[in-house]
């Protein structure tokens, strides 16, 4: 799933290649992709290109006269600028927004599940819409104070990831996070103490900003359908640890895995699937 980092950079380059662009013609060929009418789609036609930028995992494509169209790429999408335009044989195209000057931007998703969308709303609507109004502080690229985030009764891992609490951290980087922390995934945010907290803000702080560093290194557009994710942990279970050496674990969920150290987060317990079994003693 494109998390902070991802929707950061595809934010970066989009900016810079498409300012000053101007909408030559737009068509959702995903029928589940749009989610308004008023304005409709065709309204962007022939407004300019203002800004590209990022809040939580959304993108928003800012454009003249007013108007803005605000994206989620959910688990599977990307948002891509080409130089050519899409053939009758891309299937995975759900947004194609092309430009005067002979390009296409495309919203593609790979998948079977079609969730991401497009919203195209006027720019007083923008902020107040329920996927932004809801939304938590942004994690970067100031971490927020977290004494009140924290302070309820809530495993790590599913803290971080919700977007009301705080917004752009998902299952790939909430284990980058966690293992930099040294903190186990399932410690409730209402038992860490100064010090874990004071580690947790500057590794959340330190893997989102190393991460953009690193994507700023190698990508540039279009960008790749696979992003080279620099993930320490997560998706490398049964491998050795990189900071101790100790075998990566997993705890295995119906639609997700949380990978961690028990030697440097857990104080050398196995955690079992949350489903069958608790934290063994």
């Amino acid at each position: 799933m494109p998390e902070l980092p991802e929707v950061e950079i595809t934010a970066r380059l989009l900016d810079a290649a498409l300012r000053g662009a101007v909408v030559e013609s737009a068509l959702a060929p995903g029928v589940n992709a749009l989610k308004t009418f008023d304005p409709p789609l065709s309204a962007i036609e022939g407004r300019r290109v203002e800004a590209v930028r990022r809040r939580g995992k959304h993108l928003i494509v800012e454009l003249s006269g007013s108007l803005a169209l605000l994206i989620h790429l959910m688990s599977a999408g990307r948002l891509q600028l080409y130089d050519k335009r899409a053939g009758a044989r891309d299937r995975t195209s759900r947004l194609l927004v092309r430009t005067a000057d002979g390009r296409e931007l495309r919203l593609r998703e790979f998948g079977s599940r079609q969730a991401a969308w497009v919203k195209v709303l006027r720019a007083e609507e923008l902020e107040s819409d329920p996927a932004l109004a809801e939304l938590g502080p942004e994690a970067w690229p100031v971490v927020p104070a977290l004494e009140d985030i924290l302070d309820v009764p809530r495993p790590l891992h599913a803290l971080l990831r919700d977007q009301h609490a705080i917004a752009g951290i998902g299952r790939s980087w909430v284990d980058e996070i966690l293992w930099r922390a040294r903190l186990s995934p399932f410690k409730r945010g209402s038992d860490l103490e100064e010090a874990e907290r004071a580690r947790l803000a500057q590794a959340i702080s330190e893997v989102l900003g190393d991460a953009i560093s690193r994507y700023e290194e190698l990508l540039e557009l279009p960008i790749p359908d696979k992003l080279p994710m620099p993930l320490a942990v997560h998706r490398h279970e049964g491998e050795p640890c990189p900071r101790c050496g100790e075998t990566l674990r997993a705890v295995y969920f119906e639609d997700y895995v949380i990978a961690y150290c028990p030697a440097c987060q857990t104080e050398g317990k196995l955690l079992k699937d949350r489903r069958l079994s608790r934290l063994l003693k």
